[in-house]
């Protein structure tokens, strides 16, 4: 990636050369369990919601990748599915999906949670992560907000211990908590660098990926916060608003697809309208009712939340219409998954 005056930022290089240190710029991946903190930590670095959150397991279904820009580095971040023992065609899929991811990206971040014991689908993870020789991985402790100092030394030791016991060694051990740093607000500085609960600790997680990523200009525009195509990130909003309160109803049998996005014709310059047209699939026509909700309230409150999100998301007033469809056992299907993008 030699030499740095073919860069396009003038700004920039000049910069560079005030710094001498090279520009850093490379893609990085966190792995971990389902629901092991992964996405959180995704947007809590690039400063937006660009990842599916949830307190379900297994909702990334996208590698949606958020972008992190600094003057010294630029790090892109891939969101891989959770890796876990597939059960349905769908989770050999994702599978293969991380494994694919792991051999392409400069970092991996292994999350681990503070409050649960390392498990077996953790050491199933990291000696996958042994059998990677060159990459460099940093072992993350998250949601260290839930747990006492002394819990959180031990996880940090477990997690340490484990990487001896396979051959290799954690290029970082680092803590973090991703939470909303309004809820560090009652705290002191010294509380906070006492226990390693800040929510600076999500800056220091970056500054530990700056270094290990390759010398190399910015791969992207500074504004992009993500090259997730929009359609497969307004599809995951609303996925993610038709999940909140039908989480114990309904398992991960919900699939969203956009099947249009287009600018509404006739409207004045000043005061655009974009018609969305998207249809939420589930598996049977028993959880239909459930989506839509007694007297279609549900799925009103989908829409009316889900809009809010891609209005944000677009800079862009919405009309969005969505339907239910019930698309028998797609989880299992292959032509299904492949018609629904997986």
């Amino acid at each position: 990636m030699g030499a740095m005056s073919a860069r396009p930022n003038t700004e920039a290089a000049a910069q560079q050369a005030e710094n001498t240190a090279p520009h850093r710029a490379g893609f990085a991946c966190f792995v971990g369990r389902p629901n092991a903190g992964k996405s959180t930590l995704t947007n809590a670095l690039v400063g937006q919601k660009v990842a599916i959150t949830s307190n379900r397991p297994q909702t990334t279904r996208h590698t949606v990748r958020g972008i992190v820009h600094r003057d010294d580095a630029q790090l892109i971040l891939v969101d891989t599915p959770g890796l876990h023992k597939p059960r349905t065609l769908l989770g050999e899929r994702l599978n293969d999906v991380v494994r694919t991811t792991w051999a392409e990206v400069d970092v991996i971040g292994f999350c681990l949670p503070a409050d649960q014991k390392l498990g077996p689908g953790d050491k199933f993870i990291v000696k996958e992560l042994a059998g990677i020789k060159k990459t460099p991985k940093i072992a993350i402790i998250t949601k260290t907000d839930l747990v006492e100092s002394k819990v959180l030394a031990e996880q940090l030791l477990a997690v340490s211990a484990l990487a001896d016991e396979l051959g290799f060694e954690w290029a970082e051990i680092v803590p973090v908590s991703a939470v909303k740093e309004e809820q560090e607000a009652g705290r002191t500085p010294a509380q906070r660098a006492d226990d390693g609960r800040g929510a600076g600790q999500v800056a220091l997680l970056a500054d530990l990926i700056a270094p290990l990523l390759p010398e190399s200009p910015p791969l992207y525009p500074e504004g992009d916060l993500t090259d997730e195509p929009e359609m497969v990130m307004v599809a995951e909003l609303i996925r993610e608003a038709a999940l909140e309160g039908v989480r114990d109803e309904l398992p991960h049998s919900i699939a969203v697809v956009v099947e249009e996005m287009l600018p509404r014709q006739d409207r004045p310059a000043d005061k655009p309208l974009l018609d969305i047209h998207a249809n939420v699939y589930i598996e049977r026509p028993s959880q239909k009712g459930i989506i839509i909700g007694p007297k279609g309230k549900r799925l009103k409150d989908v829409g009316t939340k889900s809009r809010k999100h891609i209005e944000a998301l677009l800079g862009t007033p919405v009309y969005l219409d969505l339907h239910v469809k019930v698309a028998k056992d797609w989880q299992r299907d292959p032509k299904q998954l492949r018609k629904l993008g997986f």
